[in-house]
């Protein structure tokens, strides 16, 4: 099983005009509601610092997107930048994570919006460490809120851990799920990290990642985990289900990358929308019926 391309990729590319986001635009995350994808993205100028944009379409393919970014670093909490969104519309709120980076390293940030426009910092706890690729499911699970994170330690090889909260804000739990394959020349050897936010299925919660091997390639994976126990991995699919193939993921800001932040359910598709070599906006779709009859539950 593999993601079909959309043949007008890329979908958004660099403005010059637009100062903050005239370098690089990459690392999507989206929203399907009441009729309309909403798409946060990583937008890169030519100060190095990353800001998050805003765009939207009636057809998943075709976006308006606004000229000023929506959600811009805080000089005391991430002066380098807000990177790599991914958003939740939980309890009739959008909530947000970014990896918030400053002078310390690189922490999860939280963030909630009623309209995509403004938002709201959270000041939720976390250990002095970096840390990065958070991603909150999409409700509550037993009651609590469950989040998916990749915590980085020099010399280590990294996977996606999970962590439980009872308010945003304090969090516990911590252990790791997912770790990466220890098949020599595998495409997910090196680390992997938590993608687009888990999509609620029949089987359970779809969760689409990225794995990059020991040639620096990033590629995107899809695993099944638990609906009522979210730390149990149900099945991890062997084979990448895309990888980069297309110019536009070859060459770039950072060369042979695939990179998703989002991905959402809209007519028993799924449109799955990522990053191509840190530099623009792509998305692809698969039937939902394919994507899960390739788990093996």
């Amino acid at each position: 099983m593999k993601l079909r391309r959309y043949e007008g990729n890329p979908i958004l590319k660099p403005k010059p005009e637009n100062d903050w986001e005239s370098e690089d635009v990459f690392n999507p995350a989206v929203v399907y509601d009441e009729g309309l994808f909403h798409l946060l993205y990583r937008g890169v100028g030519r100060d190095g610092i990353s800001r998050i944009g805003y765009a939207v379409s009636m057809d998943g393919f075709n976006f308006f997107r606004f000229d000023k970014p929506v959600f811009t670093p805080k000089l005391i909490l991430e002066p380098r930048g807000c990177e790599d969104p991914r958003v939740v519309k939980l309890e009739s709120r959008y909530y947000m994570t970014y990896t918030a980076y400053s002078e310390r390293g690189i922490r999860v940030g939280l963030a909630v919006s009623d309209n995509f426009i403004s938002w709201e910092r959270y000041e939720a706890w976390w250990p002095e460490m970096d840390n990065k690729d958070a991603v909150l499911f999409p409700e509550k699970i037993g009651g609590k809120y469950v989040l998916l994170h990749r915590p980085t330690r020099e010399g280590e090889r990294m996977g996606i851990w999970i962590a439980y909260s009872n308010d945003l804000t304090e969090w516990y739990g911590e252990r790791e799920i997912m770790a990466p394959s220890e098949e020599e020349g595998s495409w997910e050897s090196e680390k992997i990290g938590a993608g687009a936010p888990p999509i609620k299925t029949e089987k359970g919660w779809l969760l689409l990642y990225h794995g990059v091997d020991e040639d620096k390639v990033y590629r995107l994976g899809a695993a099944m985990l638990s609906l009522e126990e979210p730390e149990k991995i149900l099945f991890r699919h062997p084979d990448p289900i895309l990888e980069p193939e297309a110019d536009y993921e070859i060459r770039g800001e950072v060369p042979n990358v695939v990179f998703t932040c989002g991905a959402c359910e809209v007519r028993d598709k799924y449109y799955v929308y990522y990053g191509g070599a840190d530099s623009v906006v792509c998305v692809a779709t698969v039937d939902k019926e394919e994507m899960l009859g390739d788990f093996l539950i």
